[in-house]
């Protein structure tokens, strides 16, 4: 690969990027466990979604404990379909005879509230948030925690709706879901079929971000490059991207090019395995981001 130096108006920024943890707790983990480990200081910490296994105000809570020690300037968290009483509209049409009304509401209230702020925890809603960083590096985001429904979990649409069919602008930076793309680290090997979405595939082509990270299917831990064809060849600058494991000794890290526009580094950072062991690692991804102007 040609060496490359980031131009004036780029930064280099770090992303630690982590989803599935579904009540992870570092008291209980397995020796060996990469997220046990003292994670490295980053810019930004994205949580793809499913904090919890059923929800449960306390297993919020414990999702905000997990997240606090983490030394990052940004710590931004979407729900996944597991986090039930966070999806209000899915919350209210499913209670069953133990579950309150108002737990929405409260576990809104800790996601977004002290115990959020103090664990420094940003929680998103779904649509594009702009950001900008004390390095002077600035970014927009599309976040969502939708995808096809799957059973009777939350924040789902039904599989042959465009739920993201003008939802996200052209040149976003990154774009973070919970549920992945068509085609993209979606593989359930045991059925051999793609669960990803197509709606979302054809959103992520049209916005091009120069990354996409998600979860949500576990079996598909990994990364890796898209290009889109019907993009022009000489479209955007060209960026340098390095990706590593965080919490496994001697990881190494891989360093790549990418061409803004028409490539788009896919991340699916679940924690867990397809056994709820929590067994992948972290990633780590820098990359250079415009600065502010």
């Amino acid at each position: 690969m040609a060496s490359h130096t980031p131009s004036d108006d780029n930064i280099k920024t770090s992303f630690l990027i982590i989803s599935d943890t579904h009540n992870f707790e570092i008291a209980s983990a397995e020796e060996g466990c990469p997220l046990a480990q003292k994670m490295p200081r980053v810019d930004v910490l994205l949580h793809c979604g499913d904090l919890t296994q059923v929800g449960g105000l306390s297993a919020y809570r414990k999702a905000l404990e997990l997240l606090g020690p983490i030394d990052a300037e940004l710590k931004l968290v979407i729900p996944g379909n597991h986090d039930i009483s966070l999806d209000g509209e899915h919350w209210a049409t499913h209670l069953d005879e133990d579950d309150e009304p108002e737990e929405h509401d409260q576990a809104v209230e800790i996601m977004t509230g002290k115990l959020a702020t103090d664990a420094g925890v940003t929680y998103l809603t779904e649509g594009t948030h702009h950001f900008t960083l004390k390095n002077g590096a600035t970014f927009s985001l599309f976040a969502s925690p939708y995808q096809p429904e799957r059973g009777e979990w939350a924040f789902g649409y039904p599989r042959n709706a465009d739920h993201f069919a003008s939802k996200v602008p052209e040149n976003t930076d990154i774009m973070m879901t919970h549920g992945p793309s068509m085609g993209t680290l979606d593989l359930i090997p045991n059925r051999n079929e793609h669960v990803g979405c197509h709606s979302l595939l054809k959103a992520v082509e049209r916005a091009g971000p120069k990354m996409h990270c998600f979860g949500h299917i576990h079996e598909g831990y990994g990364y890796e490059v898209r290009t889109w064809n019907g993009q022009e060849t000489n479209e955007g600058e060209e960026i340098e991207i390095s990706i590593s494991r965080a919490g496994v000794e001697d990881a190494g890290k891989e360093s790549k090019s990418l061409r803004a526009g028409r490539e788009t580094l896919m991340v699916n950072a679940a924690i867990m395995n397809n056994s709820n062991r929590a067994v992948n690692a972290p990633w780590v991804v820098e990359m250079e981001l415009p600065r502010r102007v």
